[in-house]
């Protein structure tokens, strides 16, 4: 029957003027990642008007195909100009903007696509073979579990900040404080407007964004009118071809963090309310924190690129897992796409994929074809962005900020927002002159709103503390984030303090507990897996006689290869 099902499903895509549909679609998404300000789910919303007239399957496979290629389309802007095309690439640009800088935007840009590429594929064979099991764990989070994976996420502050810990932390107090300002959804109350209406409304997430990444790079590259007049590059002659093969290389060397990154963003797109945002900076953390040279990410290499690319491609695909096991939407992009699901007369539930396996396979495998699409155009259209590395600086920024400014007002049509702009681009420069990172502000700024909310939800329900602590996906999370806390201490100390050697099995340990109380068959299982785990870290550092990691120092040369 399934067979039957995909057999047909690749009938309904495999037509010319579906696939030619598709290939407009990634066209268009990578064009729309690309623009800074211009986000996927504005793509989606200017492409639904033209799929009114078009049979089910066809049209969603164009919204799945724009998609795609806007979570790709991303990385050219963020890596080329150190500008976050959408808020999915963030933490691409952290090293893929250095190692465009170093005169290797070829090698940046071919890991970036095939990074794009593994994630994509990986989260597309979960989402056809694993959609109805994964979809059951968004069910199970209550706003108490929400409030604690926030605090979790915000442990990662002080893995971005780096040296510069407390100016790291001040950066992410600035950025919760940046997400007060304006009415509280909770209650509806005017908090910081100071009687100022545009106040009211807060600041637009995107406005922020651009301006901190955007335009205080542009205020940092032409502030010296001697590097105004010079190319992008540096080194001043640029390699157009994209290096595949040292992409490819460089990606089977780092298997493990292809396929860590796009589970974090499986899992992450399962969470509804997460998204891409969330999912490329936990990955990027989580690489960072794994890694044998941590101190290197941000200084351009592959790691740094590999991770958040490899994850926020696959945050899409968890996200239409539970969009249409559940109905539920993860993000405001897969919002979006309930609604086209909904005007072409399909609502998603969990008996959907049972009740319509032709078009359910029909969107599984357009999401498949659609990675590939992606492959090919954005390896033949990264030959044009590659070239405008090449233009004059002051050129460069005036374009950039050009399409920034219309990209930030098209959103809401509202003037204050590219206010916000002006403002946040200076705060940037002079946060950047400090050596403030920015990162953890825009961190604060992205998890601010859901972490206040939820916590709100929780009091409104009860004010009773204990289930933060009760509740097996709260406590999971809980753990989580104070062994993320005390992490960056467990690493520069690895190797010369005793107790590092107990961190991992207590990790094991702590992290059991919650994992057996959420029931089932398969959870105490794997509790009882990771109680094995730390009992045999035990028993092998007792054998060692309790001696201490040899941990190889990091290397001097950056790696480029």
């Amino acid at each position: 029957m399934i067979v039957e099902n995909v057999i047909a499903a690749f009938a309904e895509i495999g037509n010319v003027k579906t696939l030619l549909l598709m290939l407009v679609g990634v066209a268009g998404g990578l064009i729309a990642g690309a623009i800074p300000g211009f986000t996927i789910a504005m793509a989606i919303v200017l492409t639904l008007p033209f799929t009114f007239g078009m049979p089910p399957s066809q049209g969603l496979a164009t919204m799945v195909s724009v998609l795609v290629g806007g979570l790709s389309g991303g990385l050219m802007a963020g890596i080329l100009t150190g500008i976050p095309g959408t808020p999915s690439s963030v933490a691409t640009t952290f090293d893929g903007f250095p190692m465009a800088r170093k005169g290797r935007p070829g090698l940046a840009l071919g890991i970036g696509v095939w990074s794009s590429f593994c994630g994509g594929i990986i989260s597309a064979i979960l989402l056809v073979t694993l959609a109805p099991q994964l979809a059951r764990i968004g069910l199970e989070f209550n706003p108490w579990d929400y409030f604690m994976l926030v605090i979790f996420a915000l442990t990662i502050t002080a893995s971005l900040a780096g040296r510069n810990l407390v100016k790291g932390l001040i950066a992410g107090a600035v950025g919760l404080l940046v997400r007060t300002v304006g009415e509280d959804e909770a209650v509806g109350m005017a908090r910081f407007d100071f009687g100022n209406d545009a106040l009211l409304q807060g600041f637009d997430f995107i406005a922020v964004l651009i301006g901190l990444f955007a335009f205080s790079q542009l205020l940092r590259d032409i502030h010296d009118p001697v590097s105004a007049q010079k190319s992008l590059s540096e080194k001043g002659s640029i390699n157009v071809r994209i290096e595949h093969l040292a992409a490819i290389r460089e990606l089977a060397q780092r298997w493990t963090i292809v396929l860590r990154s796009a589970l974090i963003g499986v899992f992450t797109g399962i969470i509804p309310g997460a998204g891409g945002s969330i999912a490329n900076i936990l990955a990027y953390d989580q690489a960072k924190k794994a890694s044998k040279h941590p101190e290197k990410f941000g200084t351009g290499i592959p790691d740094g690129i590999i991770a958040p690319e490899s994850s926020n491609n696959a945050v899409e695909g968890g996200s239409l897992i539970v969009l249409m096991a559940l109905g539920i939407p993860g993000d405001v992009t897969a919002a979006v796409m309930l609604g086209a699901l909904l005007i072409h007369d399909v609502v998603p539930s969990p008996t959907f994929i049972a009740e319509e396996p032709v078009l359910a396979y029909s969107i599984f495998i357009a999401f498949f074809v659609a990675t590939f699409m992606m492959l090919g155009l954005q390896s033949f259209m990264l030959r044009v962005f590659v070239l405008v590395t090449k233009m004059r600086m002051y050129v460069l920024a005036s374009i950039i900020l050009g399409f920034c400014g219309i990209g930030v007002f098209a959103i809401n049509n509202v003037e204050f927002d590219l206010w916000t702009l002006l403002w946040f681009g200076i705060l940037g420069f002079v946060m950047r002159h400090f050596g403030f990172p920015l990162a953890p502000m825009i961190l604060g700024v992205v998890l601010g709103n859901i972490a206040e909310l939820n916590l709100a939800r929780a009091f409104a329900i009860t004010t009773d503390l204990s289930p933060f602590v009760t509740r097996s996906w709260s406590l999971f999370f809980l753990i989580l984030a104070m062994f993320s806390a005390a992490f960056p201490w467990f690493q520069s100390n690895r190797g010369k303090k005793k107790w590092t050697l107990f961190f991992p099995t207590f990790m094991a340990f702590s992290l059991a507990l919650p994992v057996f109380m959420m029931g089932g068959t398969v959870r105490p299982i794997l509790a009882l897996l990771l109680v094995a785990l730390g009992a045999y870290l035990l028993w092998s550092h007792a054998r060692n006689g309790w001696r201490l990691e040899e941990v190889s120092e990091p290397r001097a040369e950056i790696d480029e290869a």
